[in-house]
């Protein structure tokens, strides 16, 4: 379950930054969004944090910045997988803005829902 609520808060978040950014970021239908999000959860999961370990010492000089070119990397390969005919970024800066947006987003949505959730509790 919780990796469907991933894959449908990540989809309509790559409809509207695409939307917001169209020169920078492109996706072609809602089914490339889908299967988009569905290929960056999967990344998150195996990717990234073998990333985060390798990495580790210029994200703790950075003080933890180090992890939006991480997110930025796992965007870059989605689009590698998916083919940048109809999931791409005009450059690594582009996908670098999205996944700073997709953090934040993210972290909005998080905040919230875990709210709701310590307020029924």
């Amino acid at each position: 379950m919780k990796l469907l609520i991933k894959v449908a808060i990540h989809t309509l978040l790559f409809l509207a930054i695409a939307r917001l950014l169209p020169n920078m970021f492109r996706v072609d239908s809602l089914a490339t969004a889908i299967l988009a999000s569905f290929v960056l959860v999967l990344l998150n999961w195996t990717v990234k944090p073998i990333l985060h370990v390798i990495s580790f010492p210029i994200t703790f000089i950075t003080f933890g910045l180090f992890s939006f070119v991480i997110s930025a990397i796992t965007l870059e390969l989605t689009s590698a997988i998916l083919g940048s005919n109809s999931f791409y970024f005009s450059s690594f800066g582009a996908a670098l803005l999205v996944a700073v947006i997709l953090a934040i987003c993210n972290s909005i949505i998080n905040s919230y829902t875990m709210n709701n959730f310590q307020r029924r509790v």
